[in-house]
């Protein structure tokens, strides 16, 4: 793939970064949701932003079966409809496999209005399941979580992609 002007060449992505990223925000929205703030409508779904973040960068790594797997996980956390989640993230990485060669060739503010209908698709699926299900309607506060990721996603990129901005070792053979 030719890389647009101006753009660093990275590094390949630590497979073990990668998990510790994707636990880190499993546990963030642990944290969150046990917090004083609770499982409130409004809050970011840190987790869902990191998968992602990932499904763009790293396709062949993290995919639709480790949002799957994420999205079971944080069900059993919270007591949610099993599969509530699951659906959400699984949705998510496909949308996001499924875009990410157009993605990369935006620059970062531009990448976060690309990816807020992503956000936006995933939290209605999840309330339409909420909803199915026979909960009550959370409140259209509901609608400032996908804004609230877009508005993390240069945050985002940037602390994740940091590790793989480092300088390999200087080469007189090798000047890249």
């Amino acid at each position: 793939m030719i890389m647009p002007r101006g753009q660093q060449l990275l590094l390949p992505a630590n497979p073990l970064f990668i998990l510790f990223t994707l636990l880190a925000a499993l546990f963030a929205n642990m944290v969150v949701n046990i917090s004083l703030v609770g499982n409130a409508a409004w809050m970011p779904d840190f987790l869902a932003l990191v998968l992602v973040f990932w499904c763009v960068h790293q396709t062949r790594l993290v995919g639709i079966g480790i949002a799957f797997f994420f999205g079971v996980a944080t069900d059993v956390h919270q007591a949610a409809l099993l599969g509530q989640h699951a659906l959400s993230y699984t949705a998510l990485g496909f949308m996001a496999v499924m875009v990410h060669r157009r993605l990369l060739w935006f620059t970062v503010p531009s990448q976060a209005m690309q990816v807020l209908p992503l956000f936006l698709v995933a939290h209605a699926l999840e309330l339409m399941v909420r909803m199915m299900s026979g909960a009550l309607f959370p409140g259209w506060s509901l609608m400032l979580a996908p804004l609230l990721e877009a508005l993390l996603w240069p945050l985002v990129s940037v602390l994740l992609l940091a590790p793989q901005r480092r300088a390999p070792n200087p080469d007189l053979n090798r000047p890249l």
